[in-house]
């Protein structure tokens, strides 16, 4: 080691010694080992802070332009603020005032100065933080930012069908509940007291608007001042100097009326706020909750829809994560789930709109739902700018009809395709036949078990004729199957099956038969039944409606349930067996066997297959509304009744008889046979072709 080295070691240790020496000693009366909660706390401040001389001048500036101006007997001129534990005056360049800090009152000067005779350091320090962070706030907010804090409080509105509250913090709409429906979903299975359905509430769901200004304000950060102005309309007002205020106003009206009036109302804001921006953004974002008992298909149900002023209704997909950006007009925006939404309806529509739906896993809510628009033809100098109407309630499709009229007299709102009713065709069924039959019967019956066996027969009366056309050409065919086997047995062998072909056809004309006649009715009614699949799990009519066994319609009957989760069966069958479901299935199973009897000829290989579909039906329809699964049950209940009715009447003579006396009688050629014989040359042609190629070769 050098002597250089070794000098530098004795002056560190020298330095060590004398720091340790100058270091305040512990106090003798302190135990050694320190306890826990020593060693943990937060040091205290020894020094006190300032304000750089930017933000002081900064300061300065923000008090004279949104302090209130005073001018002495003398001329002089200053500007006083009270806001948030600070009361300054700016007279020139000068401060005076008081800042509180834990309720006391301490002077701007001693503050600035960091005299700490007169304060705590601690005490000085929170109170150069107070005027720092009203210093910021008034440079976003300007004039709005004593309305940064305050208190909140809740104002309600009420009518028959739907209650509100209000909060002051945000001045929007916090809780809604829906007075005449109950929810079937409960996070405590243990209780089996009914509960209101309640759409959203707290911080689960925010309305907020962005203020045009130069720098743009979120009204979900200020406190409103509640003004009620009557019993049915309340103003939640932003009230920044006499006569000049800035807010919204809510009309609930009295009855049985889900939409909220709500308009955006000013007055003297312009010269106020000096600002030429026209874009006022609206952003909402709501957490979907549950209330039915069956996830799978609230959750289904469940998304964001939206409109184009003028155009039609779209929704981000429901099965998964989704977004979209529209540089289009949107006339509403609606946040839904399988029988209630939320929509917002502008007067005027929005210019531009972003949204964003999260499934949300394993918890009370099925989706997060986020909807940011601009409007961008606001007006300061309106009293009343902009104008909404708020929805809150049940996907009723007769009341959903009605608001297309009453709020949008000259433009079709669409607000009924909140209700999935199928692709075109069905949903044509579903809004002209079956909603009107089912709207009728359900004034004047109150039982729903015995309105859908009403619909059923209905519906089973209007397909009547297509159903017993279907089982005449089942008879025919029946009644020609020795004769076709007879055919078949003559010309054996794939060689054959041209001439075989021609001799079946030929069989079919001579008796004045068509083997198309029996499906093509079977494809008729076809629509009939896809168009009830899809009312029957959106009619929120059925909704906590019993019926024998069944407590809801809109759900599954189940009768036996387990917890067992079991992959590949439990996310399609569920983990309970529905009555209704399993009585359709037996009565299905039982319609094909009878149907089987009608069919010639009829492969063994099919008739397996004709008995699985029963069961994979079952399998499919476990999950769906007890309503659907009794419905289709009836369905086939009558149609087994039609099948012997029918046999009854139809006899095999009689059919027999009728076809010699078609047999009788000249024959017309149809286009279809004429086309079907060119093809069948044709194709005998080929075969003649090919069998030539084929000698040649050899």
């Amino acid at each position: 080691m050098d002597k250089n080295t070794l000098n530098g070691l004795v002056l560190m240790l020298a330095v060590f010694l004398l720091f340790m020496w100058l270091s305040p000693k512990n106090n003798e009366s302190q135990p050694e080992t320190s306890s826990p909660e020593v060693t943990t706390e937060t040091p205290v401040a020894t020094t006190v802070d300032q304000l750089s001389p930017t933000e002081r001048d900064w300061l300065v500036q923000n008090i004279a332009s949104q302090g209130q101006p005073q001018v002495a007997e003398d001329g002089t001129r200053s500007y006083s603020l009270n806001q948030d534990g600070m009361n300054l005056t700016l007279v020139g360049d000068s401060l005076f005032g008081t800042v509180t800090v834990n309720g006391r009152n301490l002077d701007w000067a001693d503050v600035a100065a960091g005299n700490t005779s007169k304060m705590t350091v601690a005490e000085q320090r929170l109170a150069i933080e107070t005027v720092r962070k009203n210093s910021v706030a008034l440079g976003k907010y300007g004039k709005f930012s004593r309305f940064l804090s305050g208190n909140n409080e809740t104002v309600a509105l009420e009518n028959d069908v739907l209650a509100l509250n209000l909060s002051s913090r945000s001045g929007s709409v916090t809780r809604a509940e829906l007075k005449k429906y109950d929810t079937e979903y409960s996070a405590d299975e243990t209780k089996n007291v009914k509960k209101k359905v309640v759409i959203f509430e707290g911080d689960k769901n925010t309305f907020n608007f962005q203020l045009p200004l130069p720098q743009p304000i979120e009204t979900a950060d200020l406190y409103f001042t509640p003004h009620r102005l009557n019993d049915t309309t309340v103003l939640m007002a932003l009230d920044i100097a006499p006569d000049v205020y800035w807010g919204i106003e809510y009309t609930l009206p009295k009855g049985e009326s889900y939409v909220v009036k709500m308009r955006i109302v000013q007055k003297n804001m312009a010269a106020l706020v000096q600002s030429n921006n026209r874009n006022l953004g609206f952003s909402w974002t709501q957490d979907v909750h549950r209330q039915e008992q069956g996830r799978m298909f609230e959750e289904r149900n469940s998304g964001l829809y939206y409109k184009f002023a003028g155009g039609s209704v779209e929704n981000l997909n429901e099965n998964k994560n989704d977004s979209e950006e529209r540089k289009a007009k949107i006339k509403w925006i609606g946040f839904k789930n399988q029988f209630f939404s939320s929509v917002m309806i502008a007067d005027r529509p929005f210019n531009t709109a972003d949204f964003k739906s999260t499934v949300l896993e394993g918890s009370d809510y099925l989706k997060s739902l986020e909807a940011q628009a601009v409007s961008n033809d606001y007006d300061w100098n309106s009293p009343n700018p902009v104008n909404y109407s708020l929805f809150i309630g049940p996907n009723l499709y007769p009341m959903l009809a009605d608001l297309d009229k009453t709020l949008a007299p000259d433009e079709d709102l669409s607000l009924t395709r909140l209700v999935p009713l199928g692709w075109a065709l069905f949903r044509w069924i579903n809004t002209w036949i079956v909603i009107p039959v089912f709207t009728f019967l359900g004034s004047f019956i109150s039982n729903y078990g015995i309105i859908i066996l009403l619909l059923t027969i209905f519906i089973k009366l209007i397909l009547f004729p297509l159903t017993y056309k279907s089982y005449r050409s089942q008879a025919v065919m029946r009644v020609l199957a020795p004769e076709i086997k007879a055919i078949n047995d003559k010309y054996p062998g794939t060689e054959n099956a041209m001439i075989r072909q021609q001799k079946t056809m030929a069989l079919y004309s001579q008796a004045g038969a068509n083997p198309m006649s029996g499906c093509l009715p079977m494809l008729l009614q076809m629509p009939v039944l896809i168009a009830m699949f899809a009312f029957f799990p959106s009619c929120i009519e059925l909704r906590g409606q019993s019926f024998l066994w069944a407590h809801d319609l809109s759900a599954p009957d189940a009768i036996v349930s387990w917890n067992t989760y079991i992959p590949i069966i439990t996310p399609y069958f569920g983990n309970h067996i529905s009555l209704f479901c399993l009585l359709m299935t037996v009565t299905n199973i039982v319609y094909t066997y009878i149907n089987s009897q009608n069919q010639a000829n009829t492969m063994p290989g099919m008739k397996w297959m004709m008995y699985l579909m029963p069961v994979f039906f079952m399998v499919f329809f476990n999950n769906y509304a007890a309503g659907l699964s009794y419905y289709y049950f009836l369905s086939l209940l009558i149609t087994i009744i039609q099948t012997y009715a029918f046999r009854f009447v139809i006899k095999d003579e009689s059919v027999r008889a009728r076809m010699k006396e078609n047999a009788k009688k000249p024959k017309k050629k149809s286009g279809f046979m004429a086309r079907l014989e060119e093809m069948q040359r044709q194709q005998q042609a080929m075969l003649r072709e090919q069998q030539k190629q084929q000698s040649k070769k050899r």
